[in-house]
């Protein structure tokens, strides 16, 4: 299958990966979404968008680990796509995948970027809008520097910037536990679990909570780089989701429990001023300084992660040659690397909440809920497929996930909803055409390869 040539190398163990995960999901998230979740749902009722999120991402999560441990390629749900859906529509779920992913994933990428720049604004109050974008421009190009680099000094660079996250929300929540009222953090205004108005906010509120989980499949992209991943890929997903559940409702809780919420809502730099409150100036020095290593260690895991989808994409021969090189001597997709960051760049120019929401929900159909029955097609289509790890309590998992993911979908609002439908058909005009020009389905002959349950056999349909 694809093209021949350098082979990248396994260097990625259960700690690395863990710590990639983690890093990526506990970037800018929780402090620059606590403000904006309180604002969706009105109140500290915020707490049940955080748990129903991460408990939809443990669902999922479980879709994510049988098939990583199964087909432990590089791309993740790319590869998944493409086993699953090749029998009935060839290459187009896969097509639609790197169609939506090669601009959302700059695109969320770069809200940590300019996270970070909104929390350097507090040592450079005077920075100008002009000046913060360029900023968030730089700290992207500096990512691209720090990943030229073989798959195990990232991995080690990986668990140091990690090891500042964890400090960074450890100290948040000490210092917010020293002063924690509870009275504080529940005090539920009038009416907040009145149904009409509770369930509305929930899926907005979720759509959120979710954004501050994603990342929790990271190491399924660099699946050909992680050792032994029927065991490590599973292991890290689930790790990665529970600790990190356990880490933001702590900090979540722990923040509204000493900033009453009408004002948390309106901050713009929530971690700052929580232990400018608690432990004075110095304190707000040290936390910031430690927010924006947190910030710095999600862009470095996402754009890690990121660029390997339109590497794979490549090696299939569904995307252009160029993205499938390997640098000769360090082994990394260099190309693809250099893409994705200057494409993220920019994307630090723009207002992105709109676009976000709506290449969100394409991404909510194509790659959750699409890979979601991919999981079931593949356990027809290739009973035979080596599963180091089965779904617990399958399909029940998988149906949750599904109807979760439909809610969140469902909740993103209309105008995000109808550019999705807009932008995926647009995918689907391209891939038509692409298709066309290569003579391939549905224009030519439909290639089954199954590489993962049979790698020697290829027949055509």
């Amino acid at each position: 299958m694809g093209q021949e040539g350098p082979k990248l190398e396994r260097g990625i163990g259960l700690f690395q990966a863990t710590a990639t995960n983690m890093s990526q999901m506990m970037g800018a998230g929780p402090f620059i979404t606590i403000p904006i979740i309180l604002s969706t749902m009105g109140g500290p009722q915020a707490i049940f968008g955080w748990l129903i999120g991460a408990l939809l991402a443990m669902l999922d999560g479980l879709v994510w680990s049988e098939l990583g441990a199964a087909m432990p390629g590089e791309g993740g749900t790319y590869v998944y796509l493409r086993e699953a859906f090749q029998y009935r529509t060839g290459k187009l779920m896969p097509f639609l995948f790197i169609w939506s992913t090669i601009i959302v994933t700059p695109l969320i990428m770069s809200t940590g970027a300019i996270g970070l720049t909104d929390y350097l604004q507090y040592f450079f109050p005077h920075m100008t809008g002009l000046e913060a974008k360029l900023t968030a421009v730089l700290i992207t190009f500096i990512t691209i520097v720090l990943l030229w680099r073989r798959i195990h000094s990232v991995a080690k660079l990986t668990t140091v910037l990690w090891v500042g996250v964890i400090l960074t929300v450890v100290l948040v929540i000490i210092a917010a536990a020293s002063h924690f009222s509870a009275q504080l953090a529940f005090s539920f205004p009038q009416g907040a679990f009145a149904p009409s108005k509770f369930f509305v906010g929930l899926g907005s509120g979720m759509l959120i909570s979710i954004y501050d989980y994603m990342g929790y499949y990271t190491a399924s992209y660099l699946g050909d780089e992680v050792k032994n991943p029927g065991r490590t890929i599973p292991r890290t997903i689930l790790l990665s989701i529970l600790f990190v559940g356990i880490i933001d409702l702590s900090m979540n809780i722990s923040i509204i429990g000493n900033i009453p919420w009408q004002s948390a809502m309106h901050s713009t730099d929530i971690g700052t001023q929580l232990i400018q409150k608690v432990w004075g100036q110095p304190g707000a020095i040290l936390i910031t300084l430690l927010i924006i290593w947190t910030c710095f260690a999600s862009v470095y895991a996402g754009l890690l992660g990121a660029s390997r989808l339109p590497y794979n994409a490549a090696r299939d021969g569904l995307f252009f040659k160029s993205f499938a090189r390997l640098h000769p001597k360090l082994k990394f997709p260099h190309v693809s690397l250099l893409v994705m960051g200057c494409i993220m760049a920019i994307c630090c120019f723009f207002n992105l909440t709109q676009i976000i929401n709506a290449l969100m929900a394409t991404s909510i159909v194509i790659q959750f809920m699409g890979q979601i029955v991919a999981l079931t097609v593949l356990r027809k289509r290739q009973p035979n497929l080596k599963r180091p790890f089965r779904q617990w309590l399958y399909p029940l998992p998988s149906i949750l996930a599904f109807i979760g993911w439909g809610y969140v979908f469902y909740s993103s609002g209309w105008p995000a909803i109808r550019l999705a439908i807009a932008w995926t058909v647009l995918g689907i005009i391209v891939f038509l055409v692409w298709s066309a020009r290569k003579k391939e389905w549905p224009f030519g002959e439909k290639v089954i390869k199954e590489e993962y349950a049979r790698p020697s056999v290829e027949s055509v349909d």
